[in-house]
């Protein structure tokens, strides 16, 4: 396949994946009643920008992820202070706009200091102009505006803080559940464009192997071994011949239609006993049943194995070529779109399970560690300290940062090594 093609096949998995996951951030969000200022994907620099009503969407440089930026998330910074003069424009007699600067040649302000003022709960501001006191109620979406940027005003009623337990549980929640979704689904596609296996094919065969001396086609179709029927049991067929070492194994084949039988000796190739040959399957069109409980049956065996990687990285029986940073990851993608399709939905359905699987574990600045911080609140009754939580969710983040590093570091070597 072209390398672009490949390219443009990663870029948009990529933006598939942590959009879904991100989007069930902002939709939870928002039906709270939550302000979303921002949609990223991507960290670093913007590349672009839009703004759709009350939410910004960018694009952003450095392809590792994405976040719905929540009001109250992190204290809500605005350049307001007593003491300052600012210029406000009015709607119906309440403030729509605050500008903080560059407003002496902007039409149709009101121009005075500011006396007092409250943009999260009483929603007002107290301006002195020409050494008279007004005071003026401020809109609820009314704009601060800094060096020419807009920021919305949060009042306590839109941020993230001031929503019921449930509400953040399922606001955060939401992100791993969109992405196990769209595992199940990619998984069900995968199953419908494979097919139903019904025996097992002989791939490509080895050059002076035990296949190829004993005459094995690709393509050549096993009915059965040592005269039992095996049919799509592909580990029943290596747990024969990983038992045969040295041992003549009797095949009955299809071959183009008829029936032949031939033996072959596995011998110890490499670590394992094998005849030296790939396996693939001859396959039946898939039924909407099948379809469901085989992509069910795969996303399960999958999250499985998901689990017991993650579990040697706690026990640490793992070697650092184990671990795929983004260059590895592209890499390994890149390889398997060059297979196809059908290969490419695969590995993109395991690549959203394994993201729903990693954030929800309970490691700080991950969703999983969030939602142990809500359930701790729901026990206690109260929250803990933001100011110890966001340390918690800092000193996290910036391990994965290290570890990400470290792995990318890895995967370069690995590259430029070959």
């Amino acid at each position: 396949m072209h390398s672009i093609e490949i390219g443009l096949q990663i870029i948009l998995m990529f933006f598939v994946l942590v959009s879904l996951h991100e989007f069930g951030h902002m939709f939870f969000a928002k039906r709270a009643g939550i302000l979303v200022r921002e949609f990223a994907i991507g960290f670093g620099p913007k590349l672009f920008s839009y703004k759709r009503g009350e939410t910004r969407y960018t694009l952003r440089l450095l392809p590792i992820g994405g976040f719905a930026r929540m009001a109250g998330e992190d204290p809500e910074i605005l350049q307001v202070a007593t003491g300052q003069t600012v210029g406000v424009r009015l709607q119906n007699g309440k403030i729509a706009q605050l500008f903080t600067d560059r407003f002496e040649r902007l039409p149709n302000l009101l121009v005075g200091e500011i006396e007092d003022f409250d943009l999260e709960d009483r929603l007002f501001v107290t301006l002195k102009v020409d050494g008279e006191t007004h005071r003026f109620d401020v809109l609820p979406k009314a704009e601060v505006v800094s060096e020419g940027k807009e920021t919305q005003i949060a009042p306590k009623d839109r941020q993230f803080g001031s929503k019921t337990v449930f509400q953040r549980f399922l606001t955060i929640l939401a992100g791993p559940v969109m992405n196990v979704l769209l595992a199940f689904v990619l998984f069900l596609i995968y199953t419908l464009a494979a097919g139903v296996p019904t025996h097992i094919k002989l791939g490509t065969i080895e050059a002076g192997s035990p296949a190829a001396q004993a005459d094995l086609k690709q393509g050549d179709v096993i009915l059965s071994v040592n005269g039992e029927n095996i049919g799509s049991d592909s580990n029943r067929l290596v747990e024969l011949i990983q038992n045969s070492a040295g041992e003549p194994v009797r095949l009955i084949l299809n071959r183009g239609g008829e029936q032949i039988q031939k033996e072959v000796t596995p011998v110890k190739l490499g670590d394992t006993i094998r005849i030296g040959t790939a396996l693939g399957f001859e396959t039946r069109r898939t039924q909407a049943g099948e379809a469901i409980t085989g992509a069910w049956n795969d996303m399960t065996y999958m999250t499985k194995q998901i689990l017991v990687g993650f579990k040697k990285l706690v026990t640490g029986d793992f070697k650092m070529d184990d671990l795929a940073g983004p260059v590895g990851t592209v890499k390994f993608t890149a390889e398997i779109a060059s297979a196809g399709v059908a290969p490419m939905i695969r590995w993109s359905a395991l690549l959203s399970l394994y993201l729903a699987i990693f954030n929800l574990l309970p490691v700080p600045a991950l969703d999983g560690s969030r939602l142990v911080f809500l359930l701790v609140e729901a026990v206690r009754g109260k929250p803990v300290d933001p100011n110890r939580e966001s340390l918690v969710h800092f000193i996290g983040f910036a391990m994965l940062m290290l570890l990400m590093i470290a792995v990318t570091y890895n995967d370069i070597l690995n590259l430029f090594q070959g």
